[in-house]
């Protein structure tokens, strides 16, 4: 998994925790690491930037998505997971793509969901 790859190589506790991977219309994947930050409202999370760079390399399109985060130093169990992402990147993948498929985990495993399920009431300009 592109997403798990990228946490493994990159990650910095605190700092370099959450990685992406977003897959468009073509078939390439993007991959993005979460940005930590000392004052925690500039902190900038990993779907977003996998997100700028299909847009700056790709074509831009969301088709699938997913999102790892690697346990805290004080956490027993040291397995990278799948995480559902955060309000503001629910609200990122309604925005540009309601349609993609995010990959969350579930009672009995991974599944793919619409990103507009994960949204039930988003923000309307």
């Amino acid at each position: 998994m592109a997403a798990e790859d990228v946490l493994r190589r990159h990650y910095r506790p605190f700092w370099h925790t959450v990685a992406a991977a977003i897959r468009g219309r073509d078939g390439r994947i993007w991959t993005g690491i979460h940005l930590g930050a000392t004052v925690g409202r500039m902190s900038v999370c990993a779907e977003p930037i996998a997100f700028g760079r299909a847009v700056l390399e790709g074509d831009g399109t969301i088709v699938t998505a997913v999102a790892v985060r690697h346990p805290k130093p004080d956490e027993p169990d040291r397995r990278i997971a799948v995480v559902t992402p955060c309000g503001a990147c629910r609200e990122l993948f309604v925005d540009h793509a309601p349609d993609a498929r995010i990959i969350i985990p579930g009672e009995a495993g991974l599944v793919k969901v619409p990103a507009r399920i994960l949204l039930p009431a988003p923000y309307q300009r």
